[in-house]
């Protein structure tokens, strides 16, 4: 369970069965839309008509444009009257990129409309609600909403800071090393694990890693899930001296698909005109503070983060409580060694009553690992 609180007056505490089908019909749909909305949210719509059979169908897409309620609308045609809405999340009523989805709904002779939370976006929240209602709609919030709340939680987060939802993964052995004393982390985890990470960089805007791991391993990180986005993975390297490599394949592929590079004051400013001349946007963070960082990031429409290490710049994320959720890929292996790499260095807590702990715990087997996923409360907001 996401952490996530969202703001919402429960309505209705006992809700049918067919409530609660039809509004986790319209988040499997809403669900349809990962990868093609940021710097949006998932949405989805159902429409039942008046007798309560639905009639259409919905979810958004941020280049078709039209809005989930509008879609689903659209196919009930005039069988929308009398009917009901299940939407995923609170439905806008100011005029944006389209006009307000509560106007359509009212134009449509809906009479009843069922969403699980606020849309936390400042345009949005609560006045959606407020203008059904005084248009004499039934308004009932609350059913699923902790549903709603872990399926955008990445934009409710971005909504409600400023700043990405980061999701730390890391590839762990047995005993908590993330490579061997010589530096080789290829491969901790199994072919499963890979697969899933693939997975999870389609659902996300930007991916981040070190200078040591872009060093080492020199990645490309790409999305190769094979499913459509409608946004360039956004390639992020944490360098305060610029010491990314212009012959890396990073900086090679920066003008394919986009590079960022953070540095600190003492980045070499040589080295950086060569970084950029290859097509590598530079942000100068000259305070070091990651807040900072996130929020200049956040000012990009960068919704979510994939921090993939390494243990440094995990440390540093978890140790300035910045981290909100935490998927390790655990491999019954020994790696062994006072030297091999553990998973999250920096400060760490001085006694064991102060571990961070995780909450919405879900672990799952993938062939001869095992995934741990949970969030951290701890998470500045």
């Amino acid at each position: 369970m996401s952490t996530i609180s969202t703001t919402l007056t429960e309505t209705k505490r006992t809700w049918t069965e067919v409530d609660q089908r039809l509004m986790s019909r319209a988040l499997k749909l809403a669900r349809e839309g990962v990868g093609l909305v940021s710097p949006g949210p998932l949405v989805g719509c159902v429409i039942t008509d008046a007798s309560g059979e639905v009639v259409g169908e919905g979810f958004y897409v941020f280049e078709e444009i039209s809005h989930a309620e509008t879609n689903a609308l659209n196919q009930a045609g005039t069988r929308a009257d009398g009917g009901t809405a299940y939407v995923s999340l609170e439905p806008h009523a100011h005029h944006g990129r389209t006009p307000p989805c509560t106007d359509a709904l009212i134009t449509a002779g809906i009479k009843r409309v069922v969403a699980p939370i606020e849309d936390l976006n400042p345009k949005v929240s609560g006045k959606g609600f407020e203008h059904l209602r005084r248009a004499g709609i039934q308004v009932e919030v609350g059913l699923m909403a902790n549903e709603a709340a872990e399926l955008n939680e990445a934009y409710l987060h971005y909504m409600r800071t400023g700043r990405p939802f980061v999701h730390l993964k890391m590839a762990v052995s047995l005993d908590g090393k993330i490579a061997t004393r010589t530096g080789d982390s290829r491969w901790v985890a199994g072919p499963e694990c890979r697969e899933l990470v693939q997975e999870l960089r389609h659902q996300y805007d930007a991916i981040l890693v070190g200078s040591g791991t872009a060093a080492i391993d020199n990645p490309l990180l790409t999305d190769r899930s094979g499913l459509q986005r409608r946004r360039q993975l956004v390639r992020i390297v944490l360098a305060k001296g610029g010491n990314l490599s212009v012959s890396s394949q990073l900086a090679s592929s920066a003008k394919e698909s986009p590079v960022v590079v953070v540095v600190g004051p003492e980045a070499d400013s040589e080295q950086l005109h060569k970084l950029e001349s290859c097509g590598v946007e530079i942000i100068r963070n000259e305070s070091g503070d990651l807040t900072t960082m996130l929020s200049e990031l956040g000012k990009r429409d960068l919704q979510s983060i994939l921090v993939e290490g390494g243990s440094e710049v995990a440390g540093a994320f978890v140790d300035s409580s910045l981290v909100n959720k935490v998927t390790f890929f655990i491999a019954p292996k020994i790696v062994g060694g006072s030297d091999a790499p553990t998973a999250i260095a920096g400060l760490g807590v001085e006694h064991m009553r102060d571990a961070l702990s995780l909450q919405g715990v879900q672990i799952s087997r993938l062939g001869d690992d095992f995934e741990v996923t949970g969030y951290l409360s701890s998470v500045r907001e």
